[in-house]
């Protein structure tokens, strides 16, 4: 979960800074040339602001993973279980055929890991306190195998342009929104055809509404991507050692005191309508899918 949050969350950001930016320096204006809605201009606007926004979040996913979670990147390991770590790690890139990663530990006690980085040879791997005190070597060698398996398959690079495509719809329909609404508080007013307060908050509402529903083919992607990437994971690692890790994981979430905390994978066992906005599907899904072969 980690990686998709940290990656939308930066992604959120950098959307509404560039909006606000061109908003003062009156790129908005543009959109009015001529009398009407200049629709060429604004597509065209939107899905530079939609993929600067991915792109922007893309590049950086590990300095920014790094300062929200605290993670601490292992130079010299110090003692047996950071060296094992690092070894680890090493071995599991080598197999897939990536460039080592970053490896870090961030303090926490939920069980976790998450990787991330711009291209497969320049990719971070974090996993927290309380993957490495709960975990045995075999389950978390697979779940370091899982986290190589994202790098190996450029999930990062393409979630950032599935989100830069969606962020370009999000914003292009947003900013019809804002003009509506404007258009309708101005009335015959002729005088200023530029975009005013009520265009601005009416976009950003609509921004806030639309990435919601837009969310839901993100987490989609993330969920279809999850069942690869244990594949991944148990090819590297060992399909039993695999199978394993998801099953401490599902104990591990049942046995949890925090509701709203998610356990590694961002495990939930949420369905109906919540289950279009859950980033991995529920454990009992990959562990079949692990046990069938798929």
């Amino acid at each position: 979960m980690k990686r998709i949050f940290l990656f939308i969350l930066t992604n959120l950001a950098v959307l509404f800074v560039i909006n606000i930016t061109l908003r003062l320096l009156g790129v908005d204006r543009i959109l009015n040339q001529g009398g009407g809605i200049n629709f060429t201009n604004l597509l065209v606007m939107s899905a530079v602001i939609g993929f600067a926004g991915s792109i922007v979040s893309l590049l950086m996913s590990k300095w920014s993973a790094k300062r929200m979670v605290g993670a601490q990147v292992i130079v010299n390991p110090y003692d047996p279980t950071e060296r094992w770590l690092v070894d680890t790690v090493k071995r599991l890139s080598l197999s897939a055929g990536i460039g080592m990663p970053e490896v870090a530990i961030y303090d926490a006690p939920d069980v976790n890991a998450f990787a991330t980085g711009w291209n497969r040879n320049s990719a971070l791997v974090a996993v927290s306190r309380g993957l490495l005190d709960n975990m045995s070597k075999d389950e978390a060698e697979a779940v370091l195998g899982h986290e190589i398996s994202h790098v190996a398959n450029g999930d990062m690079v393409t979630l950032a342009l599935i989100q830069g495509v969606v962020n370009t719809f999000v914003v292009f329909f947003a900013k019809l929104f804002g003009i509506f609404i404007d258009s309708l508080l101005r009335g015959k007013d002729e005088q200023n055809r530029g975009p005013g307060i009520g265009s601005f908050v009416a976009e950003m509402v609509a921004q806030l509404v639309l990435g919601v529903l837009a969310s839901i083919v993100v987490m989609w992607f993330s969920r279809h991507r999850e069942f690869r990437a244990d594949a991944g994971g148990a090819a590297l690692a060992g399909r039993e050692k695999m199978i394993a890790a998801l099953e401490r994981l599902k104990v591990n979430h049942e046995q949890a005191a925090m509701p709203k905390q998610m356990a590694a994978f961002a495990i939930s066992d949420g369905g109906g309508f919540s289950r279009l906005f859950m980033t991995h599907p529920p454990l009992e899904e990959r562990i079949a899918a692990l046990r069938a072969g798929r």
